[in-house]
């Protein structure tokens, strides 16, 4: 197993992206304030858990997970990683997917209400998407 990243050309439209503010994260923001929902942006709720947005009188926590990086079920990788990063690869993949399940587990410890959304639920319908994350269930109490 390779330690270190091999430089491809495969992978180079990869390194400059976004991890805060992505265009799924903006077009949902969008669609739930204009339904009404009133939110803020990266909150820290714990060490290890920081939602890409809140609405904090819902008591509501929405990560806007994308397809590639969060193994999305219809639009994730499919096959088995290839070439030198192949192993890199796929740990990182299992590493995001412990950190999400990590995230939602410290959120809910703390009495917040998770909402996962997919960049293509988002994409497909924002106003549909937002209007899953403000039907969520409101928690009561809490840290």
């Amino acid at each position: 197993m390779a330690t270190n990243w091999v430089s491809t050309t495969a992978g180079a439209h990869l390194s400059g992206r976004r991890r805060v503010n992505t265009s799924p994260e903006l077009v949902l923001r969008k669609a739930v304030h204009a339904l009404g929902g009133r939110f803020r942006l990266h909150r820290r709720l714990a060490k290890g858990c920081t939602p890409d947005f809140v609405l904090p009188g819902r008591r509501i926590a929405v990560f806007v997970d994308g397809c590639f990086w969060h193994g999305c079920p219809v639009h994730g990788r499919q096959t088995p990683w290839t070439g030198p990063n192949a192993d890199l690869w796929a740990d990182k993949m299992r590493r995001n997917r412990e950190r999400d399940e990590r995230s939602t587990a410290l959120a809910e410890d703390l009495d917040w209400t998770v909402v996962r959304v997919w960049e293509c639920e988002v994409r497909a319908d924002a106003d549909e998407a937002a209007r899953r994350v403000l039907s969520a269930p409101n928690r009561v109490g809490g840290a």
